[in-house]
């Protein structure tokens, strides 16, 4: 008896046929076509990014700040799907770089509100260019990048909801 055998009769208290193995194979993965995907997207985001001094998780803080002008960290981390311990050292940084400013609510101190300075927002026209030589870089057509993002979407939600 295979080892995959043992480890499925422990589980299930019988051995799988070998069609049970198939989804084994790894490129029938999702987590690896994930993976491998989200790698060399980062990739093309960090040369381009580099000469604007931003690193693709300041990136996609600013991408939120310039669509609702002020939030909480809170809404910061959940926007991005980041916990406490990735989200507060990323804004530190972005404030001393002169990009953010951070504030404590006068009403409740344990809510910090995230705006963006002049510095922040004068990034805006250099990061579009950047977001249109990403899209032109990628070998997918407008469409099939919409449908991409929009099954992504609709799974990451899935997902969350589940959690």
């Amino acid at each position: 008896m295979s080892s995959l055998q043992i480890s499925a009769c422990a589980t299930s208290g019988e051995p799988l046929g070998e069609e049970a193995y198939g989804d084994l194979q790894v490129d029938r993965q999702l987590c690896l076509a994930l993976q491998i995907a989200d790698s060399q997207l980062t990739r093309i985001y960090r040369e381009l990014l580099k000469p604007l001094g931003l690193t693709h998780p300041q990136y996609l803080a600013l991408l939120v700040l310039w669509e609702k002008s002020r939030c909480t960290m809170g809404d910061l981390r959940r926007t991005l799907c980041m916990d406490t311990g990735a989200i507060t050292p990323l804004i530190k940084r972005m404030e001393s770089e002169g990009l953010l400013r951070r504030t404590r609510d006068t009403e409740d101190e344990r809510r910090v509100w995230v705006d963006l300075t002049p510095k922040g927002w004068g990034l805006r026209d250099d990061v579009a260019r950047v977001r249109r030589e990403v899209k032109r870089r990628l070998p997918l057509s407008p469409d099939e990048l919409a449908d991409l993002r929009n099954a992504l979407q609709r799974l990451n939600a899935q997902l969350l909801d589940a959690h």
